[in-house]
């Protein structure tokens, strides 16, 4: 095998991880940190930390933990800040989240009340049904970046960070398409100066982000960092970026179920999905046009795994349809109904039921963890822009013009493990196994 000149830099020193939003995701994943810091529990549902990676062939019988593979941050390492619209600390927050038991809380109650989160860039058209005061003022959108940029220094040189990744934690902006301002960074950084209403706070973050060189991750669905301008920011200072959308109930059902429909052939007539849930991001999607980024991001799953183009008589004809209804007495414990309507041999019809009674935090405060840390490795690595072996943690994966994206979740893991062994110069998996049989 051809080795690659790749040098990934060690990881050395502290990492730090910046997250905006200080909401459901947030406290969960920080509370879930301390605990396996402290021995309390152990890190389930995260790849960098319990998945495993196959190397060479099987006869070789060579496995490794993914964190024992490659050089990634030790937990022990990972120092967390926030930004957040509310001036509640950790603790408060994730009370009123309700994500967690109470003797769980009281259990990590100091760090959580440590994490202090700093003032959070906030326009209310963007998210109507929120409304903090803890919240920058400035005279531009340029001016609040630049605040967003000293925060980062800031907390850097209080901390003594090495190295900084920032994920998007926070709640679900309003539905926007591609403006002239988003077409190159020379545009966007104009239309910060004279307050274009067409940039978006998320936006704004990941520009200050990026100015500084640090990895940003998109965990929710908003119009973000898939634009051109900056792109071009992301590949001129040399930082991955990735979203967008954390995967983590309903969807990640779909991603699992398609794609044994179509490896089997079934046929697909109709699937018909809605969820309840009460927690700050079910109030959020309650706005229609909140709901509307979060639409678009669940719809598009079926299509490219299915590809009807390629199959018109099995995935020509579907009708897909999404719901989400904010009910408060559920909170946080979201449930998601799927309805499928499948048919087989001879067209005769069948039906899949799914119910998902899960919680949306703790399905995604272990992905925080595993982007944070691939995030800074494909850093050292000398990545730079899109991330697309990273599509395994999200909904609407980034990928370069001209793609479709991969939405299979099979296939997501084999391109995230095999990116892992390429970087690692390890040889690459096919799964063909020719030779057993020569």
């Amino acid at each position: 095998m051809e080795k690659n000149s790749i040098n990934i830099n060690p990881a050395d020193g502290k990492l730090g991880v910046l997250l905006v939003g200080l909401g459901a995701i947030s406290t969960t994943f920080v509370a879930g940190l301390e605990s396996i810091k402290n021995g309390i529990t152990k890190p389930i549902g995260s790849l960098t930390q319990m998945g495993t990676i196959r190397l060479g062939k099987r006869t070789d019988k060579r496995s490794s933990i993914v964190k024992d593979f490659i050089p990634l941050s030790k937990l022990s390492d990972l120092v967390v800040g926030a930004w957040d619209i509310f001036p509640d600390n950790g603790y408060e927050a994730a009370k009123k989240a309700g994500v967690l038991n109470p003797e769980d809380l009281n259990a990590l109650k100091e760090p959580l009340i440590n994490l202090e989160p700093m003032q959070g860039v906030f326009d209310k058209n963007w998210v109507k049904r929120l409304d903090g005061k803890h919240v920058k003022s400035g005279t531009t959108k340029k001016d609040l970046a630049n605040q967003l940029i000293e925060d980062i220094k800031r907390f850097e040189d209080k901390n003594k960070i090495s190295r900084s990744v920032m994920i998007w934690c926070a709640s679900t902006e309003a539905f926007s398409t591609l403006s002239p301002t988003h077409q190159s960074l020379e545009a966007f950084e104009k239309g910060l100066e004279t307050n274009d209403t067409s940039i978006a706070p998320s936006q704004i973050y990941a520009y200050a982000a990026l100015k500084l060189g640090i990895p940003f991750a998109n965990g929710a669905p908003n119009l973000t960092v898939d634009i051109p301008a900056l792109q071009e920011l992301a590949v001129a200072t040399r930082s991955p970026i990735a979203g967008k959308d954390f995967k983590t109930g309903q969807t990640l059902m779909k991603t699992i179920v398609a794609p044994g429909l179509r490896s089997r052939l079934l046929g697909l007539s109709g699937w018909f999905s809605t969820n309840i849930l009460g927690n700050r991001d079910g109030e959020v999607l309650d706005d229609p046009a909140s709901f509307k980024t979060k639409e678009e991001s669940k719809l598009s799953v079926l299509e490219t795994i299915l590809q009807p183009n390629l199959n018109p008589d099995l995935y020509g004809n579907i009708y897909h349809k999404v719901r989400i209804n904010y009910y408060p007495p559920r909170k946080d414990n979201k449930e998601g109904w799927d309805n499928i309507d499948i048919f087989g041999w001879m067209g005769y019809p069948m039906q899949i039921k799914i119910d998902f009674l899960c919680r949306d935090s703790i399905l995604a405060a272990p992905l925080v963890l595993d982007l944070a840390l691939f995030m800074d490795f494909a850093k050292r690595a000398g990545l730079k822009g899109i991330q697309e072996w990273l599509s395994f943690y999200f909904k609407s994966p980034l990928v370069a013009q001209g793609l479709y994206p991969e939405h299979n979740l099979f296939i997501q893991e084999m391109k995230l493990k095999n990116t892992l062994r390429y970087l690692m110069n390890e040889e690459q998996i096919t799964h063909l196994g020719m030779e057993y049989y020569t």
